[in-house]
């Protein structure tokens, strides 16, 4: 039986609730919020595709993530620089990839980013692979809305999507 692998895990109160941090190998593979609506969904996919089991602890990756995340909530950060490793099916990893590059302070819908992959009927798989996002924030899914503007799924909750954007627009 092959030897199982270690995601080091340390959860971490911020001023719009609790996150967990997940490291593997030194790379950061999870940041998502402790009460989020796809929280074990987010587990069992890293668990498996890894082959690990999650083992509370510290990292220098984690460390540098809370950092780098206290300076977001105080306005200071727009970037994050932070090994990730983005754990998902393929296309998962492209809307993951397409979601770093909405600007800070800006937002998109789920139609822009199917028509930024090459077709525009594929908006619900997008939001599908936007709701299992592993790395809330430093993958910014909460910057995705509703082709009429609004505030759609965000599995932090759309309170705190609301308080992100809002944070980002400086408000």
């Amino acid at each position: 039986m092959k030897t199982r692998n270690t995601i080091i895990t340390k959860s971490y109160h911020f001023s719009c609730g609790e996150m967990i941090f997940g490291d593997f190998e030194g790379h950061l593979c999870l940041c998502d919020w402790v009460d989020g609506r796809r929280r074990s969904m987010i587990d069992y996919r890293l668990q498996r595709m890894l082959n690990a089991l999650y083992v509370e602890g510290d990292s220098d990756v984690i460390e540098t993530a809370r950092q780098q995340l206290n300076e977001f909530f105080d306005g200071k950060r727009r970037d994050f620089d932070i090994p990730l490793l983005l754990v998902g099916t393929d296309f998962q990893k492209k809307v993951w990839e397409e979601l770093m590059k909405i600007p800070y302070g800006k937002s998109v819908t789920y139609g822009e980013i199917a028509q930024h992959l090459g077709d525009p009927k594929l908006v619900r798989v997008v939001a599908n692979a936007t709701a299992l996002n592993a790395l809330n924030i430093i993958v910014p899914c909460h910057r995705v809305i509703g082709s009429d503007g609004s505030l759609t799924g965000y599995g932090g909750g759309l309170r705190r999507k609301s308080y992100l954007l809002d944070l980002e627009q400086g408000l």
